[in-house]
């Protein structure tokens, strides 16, 4: 699987940003199909920085309504990677 295939996305939230100053936690959608060693090697390659630890969960499917229809959300995979002292990623660098 291609690094790029492992790393759909960031989940920002408020959560997300806090976790990231705080504790220096970076919460990134994920393959569903992927573990967490090829979740740490392609942060790893990717963004160039050491990965200490790797959380993931796995997020249910919800539903949705759009007037008078129903419909679900997709199940999704969110990890929660844990960087080394004084190291982090930034998402929005131009804003």
């Amino acid at each position: 699987m291609n690094h790029h295939e492992v790393i759909l996305r960031p989940v920002v939230t408020e959560k997300s940003t806090v976790a990231r100053e705080l504790s220096n936690i970076v919460t990134l959608a994920v393959n569903p199909n992927a573990n967490k060693q090829q979740i740490k090697h392609a942060v790893e390659q990717i963004w160039k920085v050491d990965v200490l630890d790797v959380r993931t969960i796995r997020m249910p499917r919800k539903s949705r309504r759009v007037g008078r229809f129903v419909g679900r959300k997709p199940e999704w995979k969110k990890a929660m990677v844990t960087l080394a002292e004084g190291q982090s990623i930034e998402f929005f660098e131009g804003v």
